[in-house]
């Protein structure tokens, strides 16, 4: 592979950042890929200096306004990524507020799916015909996966047997996003799932270390546009989706894991923003700023801040009146 130079007047810096990113596991081709976007635009603009303006930056995320705002996100996220690690170095560095993105009002909202559309759903999938196959068993284990553990649908699918760990109860995600590897821990009951599945599909397909965790009917692994057709199938009949506008995705479901682990929290007392760095780090997030994408406001995510506010708010009353 073409390994790519950095030439703008940033370029040490640029290639310092890089080498921490790998320094974390992330891509080295990937996040130069991104940051090679930016570096042209400076170079463009002859830009000479040895740290970022907000005009630079403003002026940077208005060029990317043609694109869609995934892509706007995606370039933009890696330049704020960039200010940050630049700014430990040169105070007058301009750093992005979290979020400032080319992420657009016309993003699409992700569909929340509540446990019990979640439970009919995974009925609807144990019902998939045929109904002697494993067909049934694989698509209720994946999607049931999909929402306890908010991985994502391509860590699903490229799951080898070998990669599931249930004496130790957890899994290994090989190559996620930027090609970041890490461990997923399971909780009790995600592996007692995954332990039925694979009782049932043993003996079905030659077992060898590569062998897909979950396999098709003709015992391949499964092609994600295949999962997305049953998927749809699966929310009509549960009348989640009625067939027209946009239906709710594959992705949602890690939306929709995210939600309900912030809501438990809340439920718990716990305090959500000391613990949203290991939801990060457990969605296989670089930072935090791409886990907040995920926290999605539902009305029993409002209830619960709203509750967390008037007690917190009636403890101080209640403290300043006794020392009045």
């Amino acid at each position: 592979m073409k390994t790519l130079k950095f030439c703008s007047s940033l370029a040490p810096q640029m290639e310092g950042f890089v080498s921490l990113r790998r320094l974390a596991g992330t891509d080295y081709q990937s996040q130069i890929r991104l940051l090679v976007y930016f570096e042209h635009f400076l170079m463009k603009e002859n830009f000479k200096a040895h740290f970022l303006s907000r005009e630079i930056i403003e002026s940077y995320l208005a060029s990317l306004s043609h694109l869609a705002p995934p892509t706007q996100y995606n370039r933009f996220s890696v330049v704020s990524q960039l200010c940050r690690y630049l700014s430990q170095f040169e105070p007058h560095c301009y750093v992005p507020e979290a979020m400032c993105t080319a992420k657009s009002s016309s993003s699409r909202i992700p569909y929340i799916y509540t446990k019990e559309e979640v439970q009919n759903l995974l009925s609807k999938a144990s019902k998939l015909p045929p109904h002697s196959s494993l067909r049934p068993h694989t698509y209720r284990t994946l999607f049931g996966l999909l929402y306890t553990t908010g991985i994502r649908i391509g860590e699903a699918l490229a799951l080898d047997i070998n990669d599931v760990y249930l004496n130790t109860q957890r899994l290994h995600i090989r190559e996620g996003k930027f090609h970041k590897e890490r461990w997923v821990p399971l909780s009790p009951s995600s592996c007692v799932m995954l332990r039925d599945y694979i009782d049932k599909r043993q003996g079905i397909t030659l077992e060898t270390k590569d062998a897909p965790f979950f396999i098709s009917l003709r015992y391949k692994r499964l092609h994600r546009s295949t999962v997305h057709s049953t998927l749809r199938t699966l929310l009509k009949q549960c009348g989640i989706y009625t067939g027209t506008g946009p239906a709710p995705r594959i992705h949602d479901f890690r939306h929709t894991f995210a939600v309900h682990r912030l809501l438990k929290w809340y439920r718990e007392g716990l305090d959500v923003n000391a613990l949203l760095p290991a939801l990060a780090t457990y969605m296989g997030h670089v930072d935090i700023s791409s886990t907040h994408i995920y926290l999605q406001a539902t009305p029993e995510l409002f209830e619960e801040a709203n509750k967390r506010f008037l007690k917190h708010y009636r403890q101080n009353i209640k403290n300043k009146g006794g020392h009045s």
